[in-house]
């Protein structure tokens, strides 16, 4: 990883230098415009439209539009000359249960790692913050744009997310809120409950769920450079229209108990001889996780795997962002 930021972490009189990396990284596949007759690339110019010609780079400097049109420019030079106290520091504010700070204001996860010399402060600040069950919010601007923050304790290391101001945070403003609710009967709160019973975890194992969209975007891309035709992913199944809510619910309910079911019966069978650890261990994770890995490649997974089925050698992959 790459170092995008080096400051310090301000806790009271201590100062704890910091070099940050992003935590998160896009694995989206990047596509270029191109022009669909013969593949060449698309150009964008910068353009001046009062002078009617293309402008360079370093002639470019930032405008804000006035409700009237007009245009006040603001340069580098402006820019630079805005006091910002925490352009390099990374201020404690206070510190608070995490449970406090709703996850709608969380915006970009960072790694903090300790510069040469500041390990043992480092420690010092990780392990009383983890100690103390809460989390600091601080305060840090980076790429000058101020933002609140909080700092957190996730597998030894201090990690920082950017949270979002009071005012970006928009407040729902719809039509039913303001209705009379519908009057919702007893079973069909107790089905509901049911069917969130029946899908609960005790913990969530990302690991589980795949990108099946990415998958099939892959495979058609590498059918592309086989050369081989391409399949059209049939359509998703439809269930039939189910009218009555509560009919809905008891369908579901059944539906997550039977695929829990018969997801366990197989590794009971392939477990049960062996004995030890190894095969309780296989056997709790297979009742585990059973219902949701089999309903989650019941629909969007069928359309990848069909898509991935034409080509049948590799020569290069497609490269991931």
């Amino acid at each position: 990883m790459r170092a995008m930021w080096k400051g310090a972490v301000s806790f009271g009189l201590v100062s704890i230098p910091i070099h940050l990396y992003a935590a998160t990284e896009s694995k989206n596949i990047n596509f270029r415009q191109v022009h669909e007759a013969d593949g060449g690339r698309i150009q964008y110019k910068r353009f001046c439209s009062a002078e009617d010609k293309e402008v360079p780079y370093a002639e470019i400097a930032k405008g804000y539009e006035l409700p009237d049109g007009g245009m006040v420019v603001l340069t580098s030079a402006d820019l630079e000359e805005i006091p910002l106290s925490t352009s390099k520091t990374i201020d404690v504010l206070e510190f608070v249960p995490l449970e406090a700070i709703d996850p709608i204001y969380y915006d970009r996860t960072y790694y903090l790692e300790p510069q040469k010399a500041a390990t043992k402060p480092y420690v010092l600040l990780r392990d009383a913050l983890h100690k103390s069950g809460q989390v600091a919010v601080v305060k840090v601007a980076i790429r000058q744009r101020e933002s609140l923050a909080l700092l957190r304790v996730v597998s030894d290391v201090l990690v920082m997310t950017t949270m979002l101001w009071p005012d970006e945070v928009r407040t729902p403003d719809f039509a039913f809120l303001q209705e009379e609710p519908p009057q919702v009967r007893s079973q069909e709160l107790t089905m509901a409950s049911s069917l969130i019973d029946s899908l609960s975890d005790t913990v969530f194992e990302p690991e589980k769920y795949e990108d099946t969209y990415r998958q099939a975007l892959e495979s058609l891309i590498q059918a592309k450079i086989e050369g081989d035709d391409t399949t059209t992913a049939p359509a998703a199944k439809h269930e039939a229209d189910v009218t009555d809510l509560l009919t809905a619910l008891q369908a579901s309910v059944s539906a997550a108990k039977k695929d829990r079911e018969s997801s366990a019966e197989p590794a009971k069978r392939a477990t049960g001889g062996s004995g030890g650890a190894a095969g309780r261990s296989t056997a709790s994770k297979t009742k585990g996780t059973g219902s949701r890995s089999t309903t989650s490649k019941s629909g969007s997974d069928g359309s990848a795997k069909s898509a991935a089925k034409k080509p049948t050698k590799s020569r290069r992959s497609p490269k991931s962002a």
